[in-house]
């Protein structure tokens, strides 16, 4: 395996650049847009449990990454409002606006995501070290850092960037044990996975994929070269123990660290029992006598409520958009549009071939350690577009971008050794400027989309809108700038459609009203394109006329004029 201590320092301070990199491009976005639609829930429960201690909304989402990105606010003087639950978002709302410190709590609770986005960085440099060079292990992270998607999310108070590098750790560490069976290796996977299961629930399948893989991989390299295991039975009995151990004790430190009875005489009815024993057998009254007189932490109930609530969402589905069609249910096919629109053109060609070339060496040679990256991605990417019925965005499966990237990096470095070993004259000048375009073209992105990282999508889309809407394109995050450009224009007063957690009244707009089902208006109007796509019969009436402009890359500004009479006929 490879040693990190052989690093050069030189490496480590590339890497260093490129984490302040990430960070610098992350954050010089925040004050341009509003809040998205998701940040006032996740500041509201993260606020609510550093401050009353107590977690109760959306809890489809565990608390690690909320009490961080609510930190900063907390310490700034943000207080819980105490709204009722479980919708968390107009108590957000509350806490946002209060006072006067929109711009300082917003920007406090997105510098949270900051630590995870540096983790998306470093994880990624410790899965290229396990199959490459560190220079080129530095080359992968700077993909990440650059990648649109990657800095939209890592730029926002929400769990996606944290879901992402802390899924990636715990299987990186997976990876070390299973390749070293060591004490020390175990107690890491354990604190490692429980904080990735902390964090979103998303890693509880993605774990689930990607460990029993891990396992299945290591055992067909030892038995393709006929290696005994070096660690003895009774040594991963005591170290799965350890790592079990160690993810209940962080989970229940993230859930506040309470104990509490599930039911009692005057609370008869638990849910957590219910949905773990159902309404009644001899499971269901032996559990109900148990832990009516045995404490288990608060953890318990927490984390398998948040288990239900995203089974019954999934289970549900979630009204999604695709390709000009919506649906509750999804499409088997949305992950395979978003990664191939949203993903820069040298990236998603260099990302698959990089990944395919790694595979085929790593079944040619019997090293498990060259197909574990395409293998983690493939599986990955075929159990969410089978199994996921919540196709709302990219930011799902942003783990697969690192995976992606080393084998991008890995290929591009090839190439060029390619070139300078092989070719000569002018033939090694032309490959050699296109692998300089293709070398450079992530950072031409960078500079080119600045700041529209959320709403980036490469030219297989060159109409955005018709394609992926929903935390792709339009979040809500245009809603400043088109108050800041009303007030350029002197627009007197707006006719809007919007759909987002701002709070209208809040944002400087001039005079407004809200569109109404099949309503026409005149004068100045706004249309974001997820209010468009979620009522497009609304709107089709507006196509006769000339857009003004488009505010960022969501909101459609028009200026309708006043019907004008028709001509008296000539006696």
């Amino acid at each position: 395996m490879t040693k990190l201590n052989h690093t050069p320092l030189a490496v480590f301070i590339a890497l260093l650049a490129v984490v302040l990199l990430a960070c610098g491009l992350a954050a010089s976005t925040w004050r341009v847009f509003g809040n998205t639609w998701d940040e006032p829930e996740h500041l509201a429960a993260g606020l609510e449990l550093l401050d009353q201690g107590k977690y109760t909304y959306d809890i489809q989402h565990p608390p690690i990454a909320r009490v961080l990105l609510a930190l900063g606010p907390w310490l700034a003087g943000a207080r819980s409002e105490n709204t009722p639950p479980p919708n968390g978002e107009p108590e957000g709302q509350k806490i946002l606006y209060a006072e006067g410190h929109y711009d300082l709590y917003l920007s406090l609770a997105r510098a949270g995501t900051l630590p995870f986005l540096a983790l998306l960085v470093v994880v990624t440099f410790l899965w290229a070290r396990t199959v490459t060079t560190p220079w080129i292990s530095v080359g992968a992270s700077l993909l990440v850092a650059v990648t649109p998607a990657v800095l939209g999310h890592g730029a926002l108070a929400t769990i996606d960037i944290a879901a992402a590098s802390t899924t990636l750790l715990a299987l990186w560490l997976a990876r070390r044990w299973l390749g070293s069976g060591r004490i020390t290796d175990a107690m890491a996977l354990g604190v490692g996975t429980g904080v990735a299961l902390g964090t979103k629930l998303s890693a509880l399948p993605f774990a689930g994929i990607g460990g029993p893989l891990l396992l299945l991989l290591a055992g067909w390299a030892r038995r393709a070269r006929r290696v005994k295991p070096v660690v003895s039975g009774r040594r991963w009995a005591l170290g799965a123990a350890l790592v079990v151990f160690l993810v209940l004790v962080i989970l229940t430190l993230a859930y506040g660290g309470g104990f509490i009875y599930l039911t009692n005489a005057q609370h008869k009815f638990s849910q957590t029992l219910w949905y773990l024993f159902g309404f009644n057998g001899f499971w269901h009254d032996l559990a109900y006598q148990l832990f009516s007189w045995v404490k288990v932490p608060e953890a318990v109930k927490g984390f398998l409520g948040g288990v239900e609530a995203v089974s019954v969402h999934n289970q549900n589905g979630h009204l999604s958009y695709l390709l000009g069609d919506s649906r509750a249910q999804g499409w088997w096919y949305f992950y395979v549009v978003a990664l191939t629109v949203k993903t820069p053109l040298p990236f998603l060609v260099l990302g698959c071939l990089g990944l395919a070339r790694l595979a085929w060496c790593g079944i040619r040679r019997n090293e498990a350690n060259l197909l574990t990256l395409p293998a983690l991605w493939l599986a990955i990417l075929v159990f969410v577009s089978l199994f996921s019925h919540i196709n709302i965005g990219v930011r799902h499966v942003l783990l697969l971008y690192p995976l992606w990237a080393i084998g991008a990096a890995m290929l591009l470095a090839d190439l060029w050794t390619w070139c300078r070993m092989v070719l000569v004259g002018r033939v090694r000048l032309m490959v050699g400027a296109g692998l300089l375009l293709l070398t450079l073209w992530p950072l031409v992105v960078v500079v080119r989309e600045w700041p529209d990282y959320l709403a980036y999508f490469n030219v297989l889309a060159p109409d955005p809108e018709q394609v992926l809407v929903d935390s792709d394109l339009d979040w809500g995050q245009d809603l400043q700038r088109l108050s800041r450009r009303l007030q350029v224009l002197q627009v007197p007063s707006l006719s809007f459609a919007y759909d987002g957690s701002a709070l209208l009244d809040r944002e400087g707009l001039p005079p407004f009203r809200l569109l109404g089902p099949d309503e026409r208006a005149t004068g100045w109007i706004a249309v974001s394109a997820l209010a468009r796509v979620h009522a497009p019969d609304r709107f089709a009436w507006l196509n006769q006329y000339p857009r003004v402009e488009q505010v960022g890359k969501t909101i459609d500004l028009y200026d309708v004029p006043l019907a004008t009479p028709a001509p008296t006929p000539a006696p």
